[in-house]
């Protein structure tokens, strides 16, 4: 009935009791158990015609559990929290450039973000479900551990313990799950949970960084993968015989896409788009602005890209017959300025007509997708047993 009320919007007991077949008297044992937990509230009366009595709403109530979500990237942290409604409590992203420092550093400043936004849950009087960390990475989900994580030089990283041990220093020990994923995957569950085309049963979601991660939703289920390291598109090889990729290998996709080499084709070494200092979305907006001035290396170097995400998507939608290919990250904030090489590539290289009935769209959630799949995850939780919440009096006097 939790999952009904998300999905479906505000319902009265009545509503409630015929969208989901359940009886009255159940429909309203269940919405005050759940009431009870902080989970719903009854407001609004409805009349559902002319005569009869009117129905009181019932409505999620997102003021007692939260979900957050982390993400460590090459070059920036995010940390963001949501209610059990999706209404942000916490939003925050810090530049830092994560490839150049120790682990150890990167994970300090991971908890420390972290541990913000579990501070401003307290003071809002939310109580976490959980969070989850997303990382550009192979990510053993099982063990919370980064097998490889080619973008940020690390092997075998115990992020969840890391981050575990440092949030107990801080805060005492957590009494929530701590969870990893890769990011590209959470972004995916972000998109397909509260994005431009949530609901999408078949989707593939591309978002581009210094690296290319994909996540893919085939009848409205995240492919996961057999060991959970699905995700890593970006290292689909395109030119056997193209750039160095961080992985080792030579001419990955993400060697012609990626952010790191869309910057390198835009601008020359010293040029301030490639001080990892600066936030990545004013360094987004300096491309933005030159190629708004119509300035031809800036032009060219997009046209490029935009080439590039054509012949890649192409083997996903061959693949997978997408109804969407939603581009996220960078690709989003430069989209006017990629789609037109890309959906040409598509065109010539997709084998089904009118590429297979897919169309591609930008992402409205740009660099908050993964840390929104994040929090989406830690919700998840509750969705599937509310029962984990404890009733508000034994919360309060806990």
């Amino acid at each position: 009935m939790l999952r009904h009320l998300r999905d479906a919007g505000p319902r009265s007991r009545a509503g409630i009791a015929a969208d989901t077949g359940l009886n009255k008297g159940t429909v309203s044992s269940l919405v005050a158990e759940l009431a009870e937990r902080g989970l719903v509230r009854e407001g609004d009366r409805e009349r559902a015609g002319a005569v009869g009595r009117p129905g009181t709403i019932v409505r999620l109530d997102g003021r007692g559990v939260g979900g957050i979500g982390v993400e460590i990237n090459v070059d920036y942290l995010t940390a963001l929290a949501l209610d059990l409604t999706g209404a942000v409590l916490f939003e925050q992203r810090v530049a830092l450039d994560v490839a150049a420092l120790p682990v150890e550093k990167v994970l300090d400043a991971g908890a420390e973000l972290t541990a913000r936004a579990l501070r401003e849950c307290r003071r809002l009087g939310v109580m976490p479900a959980g969070v989850t960390v997303g990382i550009p990475a192979l990510v053993d989900v099982a063990s919370g551990t980064v097998a490889f994580a080619p973008n940020l030089h690390w092997t075998d990283v115990g992020v969840v313990r890391g981050i575990t041990e440092r949030l107990t220093r801080r805060l005492g020990p957590p009494s929530f799950p701590i969870r990893t994923a890769n990011d590209a995957n959470l972004g995916a569950l972000g998109e397909y949970a509260m994005g431009s085309v949530a609901g999408t049963a078949d989707l593939v979601y591309l978002t581009g960084e210094i690296g290319v991660g994909g996540g893919v939703i085939a009848g409205g289920r995240l492919l996961g993968g057999a060991e959970g390291f699905s995700g890593e598109i970006g290292h689909i090889q395109l030119d056997p015989a193209g750039r160095r990729c961080g992985c080792g290998r030579r001419g990955c996709w993400e060697t012609l896409v990626g952010l790191a080499g869309m910057l390198r084709l835009a601008a020359s070494p010293g040029d301030p788009v490639h001080d990892p200092s600066l936030d990545l979305e004013q360094r987004l907006d300096l491309i933005r602005r030159r190629a708004e001035l119509k300035d031809k290396r800036t032009l060219d170097a997009l046209a490029q890209v935009g080439t590039g995400l054509g012949v890649g998507a192409a083997v996903l939608v061959n693949v997978f017959n997408p109804r969407v290919v939603l581009l996220g990250g960078y690709f989003a904030q430069l989209g006017p300025y990629l789609l037109g090489p890309m959906l040409a590539e598509l065109e010539t290289r997709v084998i089904a007509p009118g590429i297979g009935g897919c169309r591609v769209e930008l992402s409205w959630l740009g660099f908050t997708a993964a840390s929104r799949g994040g929090a989406h995850v830690a919700l998840q939780a509750v969705f599937d047993d509310p029962a984990l919440v404890p009733v508000r009096a034994e919360r309060e006097s806990g």
